[in-house]
């Protein structure tokens, strides 16, 4: 991979405090990853920018440890993130804490149990089988196409398929696709001068067309999850387990709101946060072809489709559940990826009252802040920070990576749910898609980074998609 040790991808131009702020608010963009200052990638813990609700970034592992684990149950989920979600996922688990959480955790997890990844395999394969058709008919007519929409389509259909056992191509399941978009472009645009001169717990309304979006998502929600309550119902998927999910002391199920929170928690983070990290990983490949090379001879190598299959259980070319534990190289490229582009950019917390976290006194109403963004970038854990280096994750390298200092799915009681089950989809993507296409990112110069609801590009990026050469 010598090709590959100081490639640097797309990453935003770090300036000193004040002179970031000024490039924000002229921008009007809200893209928080230009209001980092340069020294948010190297302190342990430090101001971010200046406000009049106190923002303290914490990069330190053991104390983001501490922060996320929440022993005393002093640490939340931000305000800020609750209001920008609470009219699209109500009181679900992924902006809830405490006693409610708990209760929704347990509720939920045995939906992941029940419904194995190894099941919801077949269903992935069938997305992505049919997403091949599209991108063949893109690569017949030579038509550029927008990676971030393309990966955003195919994993809006993997989990349509896994939690309601319906493809995108119903109606509902697309609308449902359109208006998540409208959300995620909309919603996390942030008021700057609201952040910086309003106290804390100061709720910010949202724009009409986000309401709008969010009672369009809830009514298709209720739609699909009527399928599922019906009498004569029988499905077996993510939709089905949480509809049977009860409560351990009442044994009483989800209402049906608490339905639509929770599966469209299920929905937003299946889909948006995968597509966001395969949009950087296929752009980077784009520009690495020794690292695609030598990716597809792993591919080839595993699923026998070069060579009459030189390893045990080689299938003449169709990638099995198995094989997602045989591609370690492909493995390290996804979560080198992931470092460099944790899909959730920023995981807020709040100070409910007067603490000391290390060395920080923390107002009550302080703005904690955890980014993976700048934790995955810190020189003292990272050498090379910025670099794309996926050998770091090469089982002969793991040993010396800083523990806590990656954490992409989160970290604690709060770790994301579906971590195993995004890895296996992406890792099957990756396969099936480098191993049948060559990409070309149009204007690669003009890509950067930007911080919505997850990390994407601050423009589409778009690509051209060619029939890989087998010559």
């Amino acid at each position: 991979m010598s090709q590959d040790k100081h490639y640097i991808p797309p990453k935003p131009h770090s300036l000193a405090a004040l002179p970031a702020l000024m490039r924000v608010l002229w921008n009007g963009d809200g893209n928080l990853l230009d209001l980092l200052p340069a020294a948010a990638y190297r302190f342990p813990v430090g101001n971010l920018g200046y406000s009049r609700r106190s923002t303290v970034l914490f990069n330190d592992p053991d104390l983001v440890r501490h922060i996320m684990r929440d022993p005393d149950g002093i640490f939340p989920k931000s305000d800020l993130m609750v209001n920008a979600l609470e009219h699209l996922i109500g009181e679900s688990i992924f902006v809830t804490d405490g006693e409610k959480w708990r209760r929704q955790r347990a509720m939920i997890d045995p939906a992941f149990s029940h419904m194995r990844i190894s099941h919801a395999f077949e269903a992935m394969q069938a997305a992505v089988n049919d997403y091949v058709h599209t991108l063949e008919a893109s690569a017949d007519s030579g038509e550029p196409l927008s990676l971030d929409l393309a990966m955003s389509q195919l994993t809006a259909d993997i989990i349509c398929r896994t939690v309601f056992s319906t493809s995108l191509d119903s109606q509902v399941a697309h609308d449902v696709f359109e208006d998540f978009t409208v959300f995620e472009r909309s919603v996390a645009q942030v008021d700057i001068k609201r952040l910086i001169f309003e106290p804390a717990w100061t709720k910010a309304p949202q724009p009409q067309v986000v309401l709008d979006a969010c009672t369009r998502i809830r009514s298709h929600l209720a739609a699909l999850i009527d399928t599922h309550l019906a009498p004569d119902a029988d499905y077996n998927d993510i939709a089905s387990a949480v509809v049977a999910a009860r409560d351990s002391d009442t044994q009483e199920p989800f209402t049906k709101d608490e339905l639509i929170d929770q599966l469209g928690v299920f929905f937003l983070a299946g889909h948006e946060t995968t597509a966001s990290v395969l949009t950087w990983l296929f752009f980077i490949c784009a520009q690495r072809p020794t690292l695609v090379a030598q990716m597809r001879e792993e591919i080839d190598r595993v699923t026998g489709i070069e060579g009459g299959g030189e390893v045990e259980g080689a299938t003449d070319g169709k990638i099995t559940f198995e094989h997602m534990r045989q591609l370690p190289l492909l493995k390290a490229v996804f979560r080198e990826a992931l470092r460099l582009y944790p899909p959730i950019t920023f995981m807020p917390r709040v100070a409910m009252e007067d603490t000391t976290v290390g060395p920080r006194k923390l107002p009550k109403g302080a703005l904690v802040m955890i980014s993976p963004w700048t934790l995955h970038r810190n020189g003292d854990y990272w050498e090379n920070p910025h670099a794309f280096k996926p050998e770091r994750f090469l089982q002969e390298n793991e040993s010396a990576l800083t523990n806590g200092a990656y954490i992409p799915f989160g970290q604690g009681p709060h770790t994301c749910v579906g971590a195993g089950f995004a890895q296996t989809e992406s890792l099957l993507i990756i396969a099936e898609l480098l191993r049948r296409f060559d990409f070309e990112a149009l204007n690669p110069n003009r890509v950067r980074p930007a911080a919505r609801l997850t990390t994407r590009p601050r423009e589409q990026i778009f690509c051209r998609v060619t029939r890989r050469s087998r010559s």
